[in-house]
Order: C-alpha cells, then structure tokens, then sequence
C-alpha cells in the first residue's frame, strides 16, 4: 500500500539565518505571522552549510553561518505552539558562490583529486547530526539534500546515507530534486517521499506536471513540491528560478503566479502540498513590500492568494 500523506501547506521559513538570528524576537514574530497570514500548517526549516567550492570535500555545519542547535530547538518548540507541523532541510551551499547542482568529483578515483567517497562521508556526518536532532524533536520529515544535480548520479552513496539516517531519524524521508530533473533519480525507492523544486514558468505548468507523473509513477510514492515561488519582479513569472533576472517590481505578476500554480497543481491529486519559498526569518516592514523585488510574500498580493488556498480543505 503506498503512503497516505496529508495535503501539506508548507512555507520554507529562515533561509540563510546566522547563529543567533532565530533567538530575537523578531524571528519569533515572523513565525507567527507566517502561520497567521498564510494559513501554513508545516514549517520547513532550510539550513544551510558551507563548503568552500563546488570541489570541496569538507562540508561545515558548525561555524556561525549556521543557526546553533538551541535556538533551532527552540524555534521548533515555538511552532509546536503554534499548532504546526516541523519539516527540517539540512542543504549546502559553496563559500564561493557556485551554485550547489555543480558539486562534482570525478567518478574513479584519481591520486591529489578530490574524492566522492570524502565529500559523502562530511556530508553524511553532517545529515546524521540533524538526523538526531529531528528525531529527538518528533518532526514529521527530513529532506536529506536539495538541487544536488551532479551528486544525484551516485546511486550507491545516497542508498548508503539513506540508510544510515534511518538509524537515527524514524520520520519520513525525502529528497528535494531540482527542477526538470524528477527523472534523474534512479534511487527514489530508497526515500519515503519524492519532492522536487517547482519553478516552472507560468505557461509550462500542464506540461510539466503531465512529465513529473509519468516519470514517478512506478515507484508508487507520495510528491509534493519542497520548493515553488516566484519573485515579484517583471518577467520573473516565466523564469522563477531566477533571482538575479532585471526587472522592475511587479507585485502583480508574482500573484499571477501563485494563482496560475496553485490552479495547476491542485487539480493533481498525486501532488500533496507545497513548501513554498520562502518566508525570511528577519521580515522587512510590511510598508517597504510595495518595493521589494525578492521572493518574499509578506505584505505582498501573492500572501492573500496564499492563505485564500491553504485555508480550504484538501
């Protein structure tokens, strides 16, 4: 039988937050708002490690980049009393700026190359330190990576890693594939429930969601999108994955496309929620979101599109 999963009203909240970040009282009140005013009843919690490039084989969640356990917990703590539900996204990004698909090692091991099995072995050390931390905070998912395109062919490591998670973390298990590129994974069985990042232009979305089904129905498991958005920017809503695209702020057109991907997706029953991107852990005035071009809804027209559709039944 495969896995009933409930519809999952997701918002990805604190993304790029340092140490100390989600002890001020503003995160908090961004927390509560974004429950408030979106209607979201998971909280996906990103966290983000460094490695120094995409050829690096150390991967460092201890350092004041990342948030500390505490106040994680204590976060966590916080939207249990807000009646919410807890997924956490241990990710990685390189120092240097390249994107975090490009993480690479050659396939055979080559003497002064860096190698996979040393870049797994931190990572893996890296997910198993959340992998407790999720197990002892009784949340409901843990995604084990997210867009890692080029690590995504090492069928094997991935298996491994899965399996030393489930040793620690009882939860549901999931991956975070990039857009595009559902069918790039051969290892889906090994994870609870498939997830990819659903930015898709505002005129594909039919297209799209006709390939994802095909390409996941064999392995008989729940999908939702662990990432969708758009900026509110001019063009944006035929390229949402692009942060640095120019244009002027349209406030406008990322409602558009909140309204065009939900009226897509929910006709999919096969799709079992979104976490959305992504509500900052530091909110800027609600006055200043006329002018603000990121992907934030706060203040925003996309919000009360948002909690329009997260408050029915689905």
């Amino acid at each position: 039988m495969p896995l009933e999963l409930e519809y999952m009203k997701g918002f990805t909240f604190g993304w790029l937050n340092k140490k100390g970040d989600f002890i001020k009282s503003e995160a908090k009140e961004s927390l509560r708002l974004m429950k408030e005013r979106t209607n979201s009843n998971y909280a996906i919690f990103a966290l983000v490690a460094l490695q120094d490039t995409p050829h690096s084989t150390h991967v460092d969640y201890k350092g004041d980049h990342m948030v500390a356990d505490e106040e994680l917990i204590g976060m966590i703590q916080y939207a249990r009393s807000l009646h919410m539900k807890v997924i956490l996204k241990p990710t990685v990004n390189c120092s240097d700026g390249t994107w975090r698909a490009h993480i690479n090692f050659f396939d055979l091991d080559v003497p002064c190359e860096p190698k996979w099995h040393d870049w797994f072995k931190s990572y893996t050390e890296y997910q198993l330190h959340y992998a407790k931390l999720a197990e002892a905070m009784n949340c409901e998912m843990l995604i084990v990576g997210c867009e890692m395109v080029q690590t995504e062919r090492r069928s094997n490591e991935w298996r491994e890693l899965i399996s030393s998670v489930r040793d620690e973390y009882t939860g549901l298990i999931s991956y975070n594939t990039d857009k595009y590129q559902e069918s790039n994974v051969s290892w889906w069985d090994a994870v609870d429930v498939i997830s990819s990042s659903g930015y898709y232009p505002i005129d594909d979305w039919e297209r799209q969601l006709d390939r994802i089904e095909q390409e996941i129905a064999s392995y008989d498991k729940p999908f939702f999108f662990a990432e969708a958005g758009c900026p509110s920017r001019k063009g944006s809503s035929y390229l949402p994955n692009d942060w640095e695209l120019s244009g002027g702020v349209s406030i406008e057109e990322q409602a558009r496309y909140y309204e065009a991907m939900i009226e897509h997706t929910r006709k999919r029953p096969w799709v079992r929620g979104l976490g959305l991107w992504d509500w900052p852990g530091l909110l800027y005035k609600e006055e200043n979101a006329a002018t603000d071009d990121g992907y934030s809804v706060y203040g925003k027209s996309a919000e009360r599109v948002i909690k329009a559709f997260y408050q029915q039944e689905l």
